[in-house]
């Protein structure tokens, strides 16, 4: 080690300093980050969409909890309380604000004296497990169209955006409502209970009608990205086009993916509960969003609470989702104006 000495005078005396001249001043260390590190980063600056993600997980959590809860239960969404209806009224639920109670939070059901906050809850299982079905369907048969579309082209291309027009020429409510007796009595073969096929059928025709959309968005990245190096180099070390399908582009389409998924899926559950409300969805006992809230219709003036509990979940469900797609989106694009 090089050293340097030299005399430095205090007063009357000197004193001898030793100078390490290979020491250097230390440097930060400069560290990279990676393009998801960049988007959590970016949403967790927005506070709307954290809000949104906090209560989108709560929902999810309640929907994996609530079939174990039932069994356990702790709640009790088929069991009837005749107790707390009152006859003398109509069959409505003794009490203010539909029968609230430090045991029925949210009050009753009229006429059977079910509690709303285990119906609710539970429903909101049955809800999100038919979104989520249909919403994979669409999602993995829509990626899967579009990457072949995008990649392929000529004939290929043709033919799936001609198939995916056509589908999207078909009124989809019409087609559910039209197409509903037949299929679920075929499904019906197969599975014996009738809400579970007809929980089959929503989710197919759902899935079915709703892949053309993302198709297209899968296929315009696909274009943009399949004349591009990377590309390239794959074809040239001999890469099968399955390769490059899901090694190559796929991993680049997740941002697209992500943000479409987080939006379609609250669209199935507003679908499923209009369903519901058009006589085509799962039928009571068997709760869902969206036969609680047809049958709440029914006492909307007289019990008002008992139609705003199913209402506000809904729109709770919907709004916490779309607002997470939308923070998503802009989180993943790093040229999107914040």
């Amino acid at each position: 080690m090089s050293e340097i000495h030299r005399d430095v005078e205090f007063g009357a005396g000197t004193t001898d300093e030793t100078f390490d001249l290979e020491q250097e001043p230390e440097t930060k260390k400069i560290e990279g980050r990676t393009p998801w590190q960049l988007a959590r980063a970016r949403l967790r600056r927005d506070r709307l969409s954290m809000i949104a993600l906090t209560v989108a997980t709560i929902v999810v959590v309640m929907a994996i909890l609530a079939p174990i809860l039932d069994l356990l239960g702790v709640l009790k969404p088929n069991d009837f309380n005749p107790e707390l209806i009152d006859p003398a009224l109509g069959g409505y639920p003794r009490g203010a604000f539909g029968g609230m109670s430090w045991t029925h939070p949210l009050g009753v059901e009229p006429g059977t004296g079910r509690d709303t906050l285990s119906r609710v809850v539970l429903g909101l299982t049955f809800s999100l497990i038919v979104a989520i079905s249909a919403t994979l369907i669409a999602v993995v048969v829509g990626t899967v169209l579009g990457l072949i579309s995008g990649f392929l082209g000529h004939w290929a291309d043709w033919s799936i955006s001609r198939l995916a027009d056509m589908v999207l020429a078909f009124p989809v409510t019409l087609m559910l409502l039209a197409l509903s007796g037949m299929f679920i009595d075929i499904i019906g073969k197969v599975v014996p209970n009738d809400n579970v096929a007809t929980g089959i059928y929503i989710v197919f025709v759902l899935g079915f009608f709703g892949w053309p959309t993302f198709a297209r968005i899968i296929r315009g990245q696909v274009l943009s990205m399949r004349e591009r190096e990377f590309i390239e180099a794959a074809r040239s070390l001999g890469a099968s086009n399955r390769r490059i399908y899901f090694k190559e582009l796929l991993p680049n389409l997740w941002a697209p993916i992500l943000v479409y998924g987080t939006l379609v899926l609250p669209a199935y559950v507003s679908a499923e509960a209009a369903l519901s409300f058009l006589g085509v969805g799962i039928k009571p006992p068997t709760p869902t969003l969206g036969n609680i809230l047809a049958n709440s219709v029914n006492y909307a003036s007289s019990v008002p609470i008992f139609f705003l509990v199913p209402g506000l979940a809904i729109a709770t469900v919907v709004l916490s989702f779309n607002l997470l797609g939308d923070g998503l989106r802009d989180a993943l694009d790093p040229k999107a104006d914040r």
